[in-house]
C-alpha cells in the first residue's frame, strides 16, 4: 500500500527508502554495517566518541602532527601549496584556512575514490583547489599543467590513510579478512596475490628483510613458496596463517599472552604486510623521484615537509635533505625528525611511528 500526503492536497506516494540490511547484535561490527561512520559528519558525537576512545571512524582519517607540518612549513596568504598526498583532507583543509582566497591548493592523490570523496569535502571552500589523480612522483607534470613557475609549499604524508586500511577489499591489513590486493591506485596491474604467487623465494625474502626488517624473513619466504605450490595465497587470512606457521606461532597462543602480559608489540604479521604493500606501489621508488624533482618545483624561499611511518622511507628523505643542504641545494633541512607528543598517540594510535622533516629551498 503507498502511503499518501495526510493533507487535503492532491494525494501523491510518498517514496520510501530502502532499509538498510539488518546485522546481528547490538553494535556493527563489520567495515560496511558502520553507516553511521561513513557518514560521520551527520553523527559528530559519535566522531567524538570514538576519538576519545583512540578510535577512527570508518572512511574517515585524522591528520598527524597537524600543528607541527603548519608551524615548520608556515603557510601563508596567497601562497601556492601541493598536498602530494591529499587523502581525506585533513592537511589539506588547515593549508587552506591559512592560504586563504588568495592562495591555491593543488590536492593529488593516487586513491581515485577518495580523491572524489574529498572533492566532495572540498567543494564549498574559498580557496581555488585543483584536483589530480596522480602518484606524487608527478609534481612536475602537475605544475606544467598549472602553468606555475612553482611551488612555496610541498607537503606529502607518505603513509597509508585509515580509510583504506580499514577496508577490508583493499587487503592491506592482517586485521581484517579480505582479498590480497594492497593496490593504493587500482590502475596498477600487479596485485600482492601477483607478487606473492610469481615471485622467486630470494626476491621475497629481499622485500620482507629490505623493505620492512622482518627478521624472519626466509622463513616467511620459504613458507609462502610451499603453500602456493599447494594452494595459490590469495586472501590475507591465508597470509597470516602462513606467517605464523613460519614463524611457529599460534594466533590463539600469542593473543592471550599479549593479553596477559600487557605486551604492546607488534603483530607477527605487520611487518610482511608492510612489506608487500611498498613493493605492490613502488613506494620507495616514487618517495626517490618525489625527492629528487621537488627542488626544482620549489619557488625560491619555498619549504618541503614530509611524514614517513617506517625507518626506510625515513632514511630515504633524512639523507636527501641532508645531501641537499650539502650540496647548496637547500638552504637549510631539519636535523632531527618531528615526533607525535604523548597526548597524541593516545588519541590517534597510528599517529605513534610518524617522523616530520622538512627543508627550505
Amino acid at each position: 500500500m503507498n502511503a499518501f500526503d495526510p493533507s487535503g492536497n492532491d494525494a501523491q506516494p510518498l517514496l520510501k527508502h530502502p532499509r538498510r540490511p539488518r546485522y546481528s547484535g547490538t553494535h556493527p561490527k563489520s567495515y560496511r554495517q558502520k553507516y553511521k561512520e561513513h557518514n560521520i559528519e551527520a553523527y559528530p558525537d559519535l566522531e567524538a566518541h570514538l576519538c576519545a576512545k583512540g578510535k577512527t571512524p570508518a572512511s574517515t582519517h585524522i591528520p598527524v602532527l597537524t600543528e607541527d607540518v603548519l608551524a615548520c612549513l608556515r603557510p601563508r596568504p596567497g601562497e601556492v601549496v601541493v598536498d602530494c598526498t591529499v587523502g581525506y583532507g585533513g592537511h589539506a583543509l588547515e593549508f587552506i584556512e591559512r592560504i586563504g582566497p588568495t592562495g591555491k591548493l593543488i590536492a593529488l592523490d593516487v586513491d581515485g575514490t577518495e580523491l572524489e570523496h574529498t572533492r566532495q569535502r572540498l567543494i564549498k571552500v574559498n580557496t581555488p583547489v585543483s584536483f589530480y589523480r596522480s602518484n606524487f612522483a608527478g609534481i612536475g607534470n602537475v605544475l606544467n599543467r598549472e602553468k606555475l613557475d612553482g611551488y612555496d609549499i610541498i607537503f606529502a604524508d607518505i603513509g597509508v590513510s585509515s580509510m583504506q586500511i580499514d577496508n577490508p577489499d583493499r587487503g592491506l591489513s592482517y586485521k581484517y579478512k579480505g582479498p590480497l590486493n594492497m593496490r593504493m591506485d587500482d590502475r596498477l596491474k600487479r596485485t600482492a596475490a601477483d607478487l606473492l604467487n610469481t615471485l622467486s623465494e630470494e626476491e621475497m625474502a629481499k622485500a620482507f628483510w629490505e623493505l620492512a626488517d622482518e627478521p624472519a624473513y626466509q622463513e616467511i619466504a620459504h613458507q609462502v613458496v610451499i603453500q602456493r605450490a599447494v594452494q595459490a595465497i590469495t586472501h590475507t587470512s591465508q597470509l597470516v596463517q602462513v606467517i605464523l606457521d613460519a614463524k611457529g606461532i599460534d594466533q590463539k597462543a600469542w593473543r592471550q599472552q599479549r593479553r596477559t602480559e600487557k605486551v604492546s608489540s607488534l603483530h607477527p604479521a605487520a611487518r610482511a604486510f608492510q612489506a608487500l604493500r611498498i613493493l605492490v606501489n613502488d613506494e620507495l621508488g616514487c618517495l626517490r623521484e618525489l625527492l629528487r624533482v621537488a627542488p626544482y618545483c620549489l619557488r625560491p624561499g619555498g619549504r618541503i615537509g614530509i611524514i614517513s611511518f617506517h625507518s626506510g622511507e625515513d632514511r630515504i628523505v633524512k639523507q636527501s635533505f641532508r645531501d641537499g643542504v650539502r650540496n647548496g641545494i637547500y638552504q637549510s633541512a631539519t636535523e632531527d625528525a618531528v615526533v607525535p607528543k604523548t597526548k597524541e598517540i593516545n588519541s590517534n594510535p597510528r599517529s605513534a611511528s610518524a617522523k616530520f622533516r622538512w627543508a627550505v629551498n
